[in-house]
């Protein structure tokens, strides 16, 4: 594998390239690096390789024409990759096809980043090693080229090691021991003391699926996991599940009709179940069922007890512990208050909203809507209660979007149909909040 760095400071390398196993791996010609400066390309006599930004700003852009010549003189390149902020993040699934390859060039920027046009010119690869900004893209280029470079055959001193590791199966590695077998009154677990090698498996994979739980939560969305996974997860004690803040609002009135119009529409049958259901589920507070119309409410109320404490309940006790989250309130501010009677204090009113904008009032002027982020609300949810409020019909009118702290961002909000029936809405909401693990 030939690694071809271009940098404005190649002395940034000499350290880690000479020591550990990435020496090692040089001497025994498993990698080769080779290190390249723009500045002896630069047609400057200051040897400069920055200039201004057009459109103003602080920080200086560094220049096409350097970096197109030093890369015009690589003669092996392969993929050729840009370390920026904005690029794909380096994930081991990428590590491992960047070590079937037997070249590859890497550009670290500096300043304000590279001018775009050397990117797309030159059909560089942009690539991101974390969610935060460096100085350049020396610090990154040494954490791609570690990434890959430990993945090449003869570079570990056992092939497995590269396989049997942190995110190589999706999920943390499992904690490793050694000698001695106690430190500071703390045990070796037996069980890697029994010889077994079916139970020592057995404990490793448990040790990283519950690492994971712990640790990263979202890894579990995306691993490959088995009935066995899927059961010893389900057994695991965890803490009080975050959905226990939040609470659910299924606004009847004021909700808009076909015609934008502000009104009431009726209580539906599927819709108090599967709100219900979902809640259960996600092991939310409770879901209030809001409409101002006494008959409605009547209805509902009916409805709730047949599923509770009513023969529909004695058939089905799974719906029965779901319908009892329910509760007919008349409207938001009675939801609003029952919410603070139970958790102790005042809710964070979160709208939902398919539109990007409303007209507030009577208003002909339309105003654009501030959407917040998921991960945002998802933070409250650790602090205070959260009514995530719902409308039926055609949305939750502009008087109820006025009211809330938030509005959370939509669910298919980049795309130009968006009609999902609220139930599906709530559903899809409540997991973007609160996931599996959570």
């Amino acid at each position: 594998m030939r690694f071809t760095v271009l940098t404005l400071f190649p002395e940034f390398f000499a350290g880690p390239l000479s020591c550990a196993q990435m020496a090692r791996a040089r001497e025994a010609g498993l990698i080769d690096v080779a290190l390249v400066n723009p500045r002896d390309f630069s047609n400057n006599r200051h040897q400069h390789v920055d200039d201004r930004p057009y459109g103003g700003g602080p920080g200086m852009v560094m220049q096409p024409e350097p970096l197109a010549s030093a890369l015009a003189t690589v003669p092996e390149p392969g993929r050729r990759i840009v370390l920026t902020p904005s690029g794909a993040p380096l994930t081991q699934a990428l590590a491992r096809e960047l070590a079937q390859e037997n070249a590859l060039t890497l550009v670290c920027g500096r300043y304000e980043g590279i001018d775009e046009r050397l990117l797309e010119s030159e059909g560089l690869e942009p690539v991101c090693v974390g969610q935060a900004v460096l100085n350049g893209g020396e610090a990154a280029a040494l954490c791609l080229m570690e990434a890959v470079a430990r993945l090449v055959p003869g570079f570990m001193g056992k092939e497995e090691s590269g396989f049997d590791e942190s995110f190589s199966a999706g999920l943390i590695e499992y904690p490793h021991y050694t000698r001695p077998e106690v430190y500071q009154s703390l045990e070796v677990p037996e069980t890697l003391r029994s010889g077994s090698h079916a139970r020592i498996a057995k404990w490793r994979r448990e040790a990283s699926l519950l690492r994971t739980l712990e640790r990263r939560p979202e890894l579990l969305q995306e691993a490959p996991l088995d009935g066995a996974d899927y059961n010893f997860l389900r057994a695991v004690e965890k803490p009080a599940a975050l959905g226990r803040s939040l609470f659910l609002c299924l606004l009847h009135h004021p909700v808009l009709d076909k015609a934008g119009k502000p009104g009431t529409v009726s209580l539906t049958n599927l819709d108090i179940h599967d709100m219900c259901r979902v809640s259960r589920t996600y092991e939310l507070a409770g879901v209030l069922l809001a409409t101002p119309l006494e008959d409605q409410r009547e209805l509902g109320q009916r409805l709730l007890t047949h599923w509770t404490d009513g023969a529909g309940g004695r058939a089905n006790p799974d719906r029965a512990q779901a319908l009892r989250l329910g509760r007919m309130v008349q409207g938001l501010d009675e939801a609003i208050g029952w919410v603070t009677g139970q958790a102790g204090r005042a809710p964070k009113v979160v709208a939902t909203c398919a539109r990007t904008s409303y007209r507030p009032g009577r208003s002909r002027k339309e105003r654009l809507i501030a959407f917040t982020p998921v991960p945002t609300v998802r933070g409250w949810l650790r602090e205070d209660p959260v009514l995530l409020v719902l409308g039926t019909g055609h949305g939750l009118a502009p008087a109820v979007l006025e009211r809330a702290d938030a509005i959370v961002s939509p669910v298919r909000g980049f795309s130009a149909y968006n009609h999902l029936p609220v139930r599906a809405a709530a559903a899809i909401l409540v997991d973007r909040l609160l996931g599996d693990a959570l």
